[in-house]
């Protein structure tokens, strides 16, 4: 029995998969529509503007707080948030990876019994 030299690569099954791909793409394409509700809103002449107010705040390793790049006890960090919407008002968390968990906990917990919902945690 001879053997023949593997010279070519019989790419007809390959172009099939790939055309059976393509039908299962294109068939599912067309049932996926969009959702969104398209509606034309009317103007007014007095426009109310929301004042959304941010906050930044950051804990360095060794657990100081910072408001802005400002030192800042954490007494002080309570009273300012106390005096920020938490229904409209955004604070921003950041925090160094070496610093004590039970210092991220204080103002987290904080802001829970405030009700803060626009909390974001920055991360790298």
């Amino acid at each position: 029995m001879r053997r023949e030299r593997f010279d070519k690569m019989n790419v007809v099954p390959f172009i099939d998969i790939v055309l059976v791909l393509l039908v299962i793409v294109l068939a599912t394409a067309s049932f996926v529509t969009n959702k969104s509700i398209k509606v034309d809103l009317p103007s007014a002449s007095s426009e109310v503007k929301e004042d959304k107010k941010s906050l930044v705040i950051a804990i360095d390793a060794n657990g100081s707080y910072y408001i802005n790049q400002a030192l800042t006890p954490l007494d002080d960090i309570k009273v300012k948030l106390s005096k920020l919407n938490p229904k409209k008002d955004v604070v921003s968390l950041h925090t160094d990876k070496m610093t004590d968990f039970h210092y991220f906990v204080d103002i987290i917990d904080f802001m829970k019994t405030e009700g803060f919902e626009n909390i974001s945690i920055v991360t790298k």
